[in-house]
């Protein structure tokens, strides 16, 4: 017990919002007592879409703010940071063009991996212009033409330098905690992609390391959800959500989610699977320890409670499927779900304790005389199953994601898209 109390202190303390104010102001003293510029590491790799899409957006963050960029070349994650590669590639690059699209810049999904001899071949023109003031043009036109299959320009570099390029790269951002690219580190804290770009640009407005040329937004800002009670609503629409009781990131989107559907009038279906450790997929602990700072941080801006942790992993969860299973049943699977994911991801509730699942049953409307005999049947493994290969069968295996007819995302970053979805079938149901 004394273990299990230290462990839910250790991790509370790592997932709050004033762990990571501690940790910018620590690191804005060091700086300030270096009289040390604004120094921002920008990791790059060459077969990611994501970082495409930053070599189009920070040669403005350059002109905005008082910064000196530090470019590296990486290779990709390693297997323990991408456990299903395949499926993470396919992803990607669907997803980078909806963002794309979204923001305003340049990416098309060229519909198959890109080949090594292609890569490689890109990763020494890269290390050519490597520490170049340039970099960043020449790495956006390298980068279309490896995309848009064009030729790529030769290159000086040897293969030996390259492989040094690409570790000293690699070593510098495991020793600054990350694993992927198109990520931005910058006083103790990390930046992926474009969604979190608007992180850096507050923080540097913060500190007042804004030029003369900088606009009052941010170059790329959350996308905002649009639906009202007021919208347009289509018959028979349903809006799947694909969920599981250990992502913290499924725990801030619950309130959302659920507005969502009721502003287009969609049926909400509650599909839950089991987390990916409890499904053999590796979490490295630095993929562990940016989760619960990013969710952390993502959690203040939406004003949504996170941080007081109780972990469910293992028997909690499988005790929490089993209640949720019959509580789809009833008509309660939406206030079960949210009431144990608000449990031990902001209340710390132990849902391993018949004492705690008690009351994360009673206050979603449920009776604990009924719930608590499920607690020893395996039947909703058979649902998980199910669920699990539904997921799978859309392309996407993380959570939460979420679905409408064809339309399937992973993040809750990305519930824009589902409302697109959403709007578009509301739409079609009026023509």
């Amino acid at each position: 017990m004394l273990l299990k109390a230290i462990r839910k202190m250790v991790v509370g303390r790592m997932a709050s919002f004033e762990a990571l104010a501690a940790r910018r102001t620590k690191a804005d003293k060091a700086r300030e007592a270096d009289k040390a510029p604004h120094r921002v590491a920008y990791f790059h790799e060459a077969g990611d879409p994501y970082s495409h899409l930053m070599v189009q957006l920070l040669p403005e963050i350059c002109e905005r703010y008082e910064i000196e960029l530090q470019v590296y070349l990486v290779p990709p994650p390693a297997d323990s940071a991408a456990p299903d590669r395949q499926r993470l590639e396919v992803y990607g690059r669907r997803d980078a063009a909806q963002l794309a699209r979204k923001a305003g810049l340049s990416f098309d999904d060229p519909g198959a991996a890109l080949s090594a001899e292609r890569l490689h071949a890109a990763e020494l023109a890269l290390a050519d212009h490597l520490g170049q003031p340039d970099f960043l043009d020449r790495a956006l036109a390298i980068g279309e033409a490896l995309w848009q299959g064009q030729p790529l320009p030769s290159a000086d570099t040897s293969a030996a330098r390259l492989a040094d390029v690409l570790a000293a790269g690699a070593a510098r951002r495991d020793a600054l905690g990350h694993y992927l690219g198109g990520t931005l580190h910058y006083g103790n804290e990390w930046f992926w992609g474009p969604d979190r770009l608007h992180y850096l640009e507050d923080r540097l407005q913060e500190l007042g390391a804004v030029r003369d040329v900088a606009p009052s937004g941010p170059c790329f800002a959350p996308p905002a959800l649009e639906g009202s009670g007021q919208a347009a609503r289509s018959e028979g629409l349903e809006l799947h959500w694909y969920l599981s009781f250990r992502s913290p990131y499924t725990a801030i989107v619950a309130d959302r989610v659920k507005a969502l559907a009721e502003a287009y009038g969609a049926d909400l279906k509650i599909r839950f699977v089991l987390p990916m450790v409890m499904r053999g997929l590796a979490v490295p602990r630095r993929k562990g320890a940016y989760i619960m700072s990013d969710v952390a941080r993502e959690a203040h801006r939406l004003g949504t409670p996170f941080g007081n942790i109780s972990d469910p992993v293992g028997k909690p969860v499988e005790r929490g499927y089993a209640v949720l299973n019959r509580a789809i049943e009833l008509g309660r699977g939406y206030e079960f779900a949210r009431s144990f994911l608000t449990g031990v991801w902001s209340e710390g509730i132990d849902a391993g304790t018949d004492r705690g699942l008690q009351q994360l049953v009673e206050r979603a409307g449920l009776d604990w005389a009924e719930m608590k005999p499920l607690l020893e049947d395996e039947g909703w493994r058979q649902t998980e199953d199910r669920n699990q290969a539904e997921m799978l069968s859309y392309e996407i295996w993380g959570v939460p994601s979420f679905r409408v007819g064809d339309v399937a995302v992973w993040g809750q970053d990305r519930l824009w898209v589902i409302e697109d979805a959403l709007r578009a079938a509301t739409l079609k149901g009026d023509a």
